[in-house]
């Protein structure tokens, strides 16, 4: 993934750890200029992660119809690729938190490589994601 935020080790799945849809054991928030920023306190989570995440836009291009690798996505798709993605991940994985960290190296030992996950279900999920609604319903 590109970096975020102006800093290097920012958080590779930020948006979902802000909307509370997963947490992380390794995540800390840094204080920089007016504004918060998750940072990752490990060099190997954050590279595993954003090998996940460049997963997860790779299967799930084209059933959301995302910009190719390098281009930047609207913040709902971001939101949509980090939150059923890992809802996806810990449904295929039966975790009962989402920890990220914790689902990422469970995956690793139970499927020996990223590559392998079943794809096609956590792609099901990331299509079925839906951002919490506003206000009442009508």
């Amino acid at each position: 993934m590109d970096r975020c935020c102006d800093h290097d080790s920012a958080c590779v799945f930020a948006n979902a750890l802000r909307t509370r849809t997963a947490v992380c054991a390794l995540s800390q928030r840094l204080a920089l200029a007016e504004r918060d920023v998750l940072v990752c306190t490990s060099p190997v989570a954050r590279t595993n992660c954003g090998t996940l995440a460049a997963l997860l836009h790779e299967r799930a291009r084209f059933a959301l119809r995302l910009p190719p690798p390098g281009r930047p996505l609207v913040h709902a798709q971001a939101l949509r690729l980090q939150c059923g993605g890992l809802t996806g991940l810990q449904a295929s994985l039966g975790a009962a938190q989402p920890d990220v960290h914790r689902m990422v190296g469970q995956a690793q030992t139970l499927h020996g490589s990223l590559t392998e996950l079943p794809w096609p279900q956590i792609v099901a999920a990331i299509v079925a994601w839906l951002p919490r609604q506003r206000g009442r319903p009508r």
